[in-house]
């Protein structure tokens, strides 16, 4: 039988649904045996979920699935383990303080007549290390002494002590440098040619490309497309992506056009040779007042990480930030937003707002940090800041009174957009602020962006959707794989396919 008659597992028709939102829409996915099946996707596609649905950690609505041919539903982690599928993600859950054997045969050890028997675990580690090519770890080793990349062979290993069917890699890659992605590719490789079904989610297109059989293309919850690896178009594949543009937000790049930045305004911030080991290569940047520029790049490519570089919210270990002329040192992002440098981060609801708070009293957070506990707002100015920005983001009263958890994905950014602006910014780094929210709060977002630009405020525009970051930059920084690629000043000649074309032409050149 050939590897492509072999479907070991079919997924047909899968819906999931979270509070009355379809978050997964009639889903198709077929692992087979040796094979390595990618599943590719920008934030918010539906990957995690389609792991979820897979792992018996999120419930399907509708749909079918079946494991050799046989009906089955996964109701568990438990159910989805019993029928030889095993699941290592992004962050490894893994216990440094213990060895290498331990942690592979944690909750599976070898026992005897007299308890645990540690020879008898330590030979079954040494036997799947091996199987791996793995045979240069010492089992005897504590975790917190390996690299990265044997961190997560060893949760690899651990995954395959159970000898499983489906092996689901979540991410494996993504605090990976080129040499050690290199080796667990490597690994990845010989469990396929093992008979191992590979569901390898990743957003590092160069590893997917290296490592896959076949790939599925997810976005907004559905499947947009699907290829053999050997016959995919690069470009092709990079659309698929990032997806088609908004008809209701076209007219905005007209208008944006009509308070065109005008180049040779004085730098606001500048960055040189910025960077992060394992995160994002040496970067030069220059960011003027009324300037828009857009981070563009798939996940993965650096942009996120390059915002958080210029924000303190992470520090950088080597090159320098100047504002204004004067070299700053970000240590933390409370020192960014006491030199008037705000950050929205893309995580609204994990790294901005706080759920059991209202949206009032979210507001006011970020005014009130800069300002210090010992000097609270007094009420008169918190009705000032909150009428203002309420007004302006055309955020409803009733919205505010409620805690942020109960607000729709619109109005929490909104939220989240004033919070910043209440504190009267010079530079505005906004990470994915209109994603997963309607079109009437995106136009309402992207307008207000606009506006700040025309006021004189430095912005910083991330966004998936490249259309977003075509319509409202000045200026495009283009990044791939933690690097900066390149830069265009936009203009009528850059469209989408620019973009696109950019990347794809530097993934074939590093071919």
């Amino acid at each position: 039988m050939t590897r492509e008659e072999r479907a070991l597992v079919e997924m047909s028709g899968i819906v999931v649904e979270f509070a009355g939102n379809r978050v997964l829409d009639a889903v198709d996915l077929t692992l087979r045996a040796g094979e390595v099946h990618a599943v590719l996707g920008e934030n918010g596609a539906g990957k995690s979920t389609l792991i979820g649905a897979l792992t018996g950690t999120h419930p399907i609505a509708s749909g079918r699935v079946s494991i050799a041919g046989e009906p089955w539903m996964p109701t568990s982690v438990a159910h989805s383990r019993a029928a030889g599928i095993a699941t290592v993600f992004q962050e490894a859950h893994l216990l440094p303080h213990l060895t290498v054997t331990e942690n592979i045969m944690l909750g599976n050890e070898e026992r005897g007549a007299f308890g645990l028997n540690w020879r008898r675990s330590r030979e079954r580690a040494l036997d799947v290390l091996a199987k791996l090519g793995l045979d240069d770890v010492d089992p005897a080793t504590r975790l917190s002494r390996l690299s990265p990349a044997v961190k997560q062979l060893v949760a690899v290993a651990r995954a395959l002590v159970l000898e499983p069917r489906v092996l689901i890699l979540d991410e494996p890659t993504s605090s990976l440098d080129g040499e050690e992605a290199g080796r667990l590719l490597g690994v990845v490789r010989r469990l396929r040619d093992r008979g191992v079904a590979i569901l390898f989610v990743s957003h590092f297109l160069e590893h997917v490309l290296a490592v896959s059989d076949r790939m599925t293309v997810l976005r907004e919850g559905r499947v947009v497309a699907e290829h053999r690896t050997e016959d995919v178009d690069r470009a092709d594949l990079v659309s698929n992506m990032l997806g088609g543009d908004v008809d209701a937000l076209r007219e905005l790049r007209s208008e944006r056009a009509a308070h065109h930045y005008a180049s040779g305004a004085p730098v606001r911030l500048r960055a040189e040779s910025l960077g992060r080991r394992g995160v994002l290569e040496a970067t030069d940047l220059e960011l003027s007042p009324g300037e828009i520029v857009g981070f563009a790049g798939l996940r993965g490519s650096g942009r996120t990480e390059l915002a958080r570089l210029l924000s303190g919210v992470e520090r950088a270990d080597h090159g320098e930030i100047w504002l204004d002329g004067h070299r700053i040192d970000l240590r933390t992002p409370g020192a960014g937003l006491h030199r008037g440098i705000a950050m929205s981060s893309e995580d609204v609801r994990g790294d901005g707002l706080i759920g059991g708070l209202t949206g009032r009293e979210n507001l006011m957070l970020t005014l009130q940090a800069t300002r210090g506990w010992a000097h609270p707002v007094s009420p008169a100015e918190q009705r000032a800041v909150i009428e203002t920005w309420a007004e302006a983001l055309r955020l409803p009263q009733d919205d505010l009174d409620r805690p942020a958890e109960q607000l729709s994905g619109g109005t929490q950014q909104k939220i989240m957009l004033a919070r910043l602006l209440a504190t009267r910014p010079h530079v505005l780094i906004l990470d994915e602020p209109t994603r997963g929210i309607d079109i009437a709060a995106k136009l309402d977002i992207q307008r207000r962006v606009a506006r700040l630009a025309g006021d004189g405020v430095a912005v910083v525009f991330i966004s998936s959707q490249l259309e977003e970051v075509v319509r409202l930059s000045d200026r495009i920084v283009v990044l791939k794989d933690r690097e900066k690629i390149g830069e265009l000043s936009n203009g009528p000649a850059v469209t989408v396919d620019t973009i696109v074309e950019m990347i794809a032409a530097d993934l074939a050149e590093g071919a």
